[in-house]
């Protein structure tokens, strides 16, 4: 390789690196975001945020969920409604792997692992997922192509104490109807074995 194709390669390599860090900020400053501090959006998880599960061969991870962090709510919300979803699961009718809602106003993040942990006092109303519980981390069949995992942080208006727990997303997708949903933000994660 010569010396002016490895300039051009390196200043090829630099300028892609650019354009990724850059599209994290993608809006204005001021937009409604969500996000992780460790995974940029589009980002594949580790191996360790994959479900856990005995009685799936293609749960094999740690069940820990990624730490999540949101910034500019809108100014009438009470509090926030997340759900993580995975479109192209069971065959494309979908997998929701993740309901939980009743997030006070003045939270701000999710650690680490928090949201297959009980809820701590005041920090989430638990939810159903597809399977009924209120967290799994992804669990693709082997030998997919990487699928795509979207968590979505709705603002809501409605009091974090309005919705009984163990809710699924149908449930809580109507309890929002009517203008009770004020805005949304969503960061996608990708997986595979």
């Amino acid at each position: 390789m010569t010396i002016r194709t490895r300039t051009l390669w390196a200043a090829t390599c630099i300028a892609l690196l650019g354009a990724c860090a850059t599209q994290e900020m993608a809006g204005p400053p001021t937009a409604f975001r969500l996000a992780s501090s460790a995974f940029p959006d589009n980002a594949m998880l580790a191996p360790r945020n994959g479900g856990n599960l005995k009685t799936n061969p293609n749960c094999l991870g740690e069940n820990i969920s990624p730490p999540l962090n949101w910034s500019n709510a809108p100014d009438k919300t009470r509090s926030f409604v997340l759900l993580f979803h995975d479109q192209a699961g069971r065959g494309g009718l979908g997998v929701t792997h993740a309901v939980v809602y009743g997030i006070p106003a003045r939270v701000t993040s999710l650690a680490e692992g928090e949201l297959g942990a009980p809820p701590r006092e005041g920090r989430f109303v638990a939810g159903k997922n597809t399977l009924g519980i209120q967290y799994l981390g992804p669990c693709p069949p082997r030998g997919n192509a990487p699928q795509h995992y979207v968590m979505t942080l709705i603002a809501t208006d409605l009091d974090p104490a309005a919705l009984p727990s163990a809710l699924d997303k149908d449930e809580v997708l109507k309890a929002l109807q009517g203008g009770k949903a004020l805005r949304a933000a969503s960061i996608v994660f990708r997986y595979s074995h």
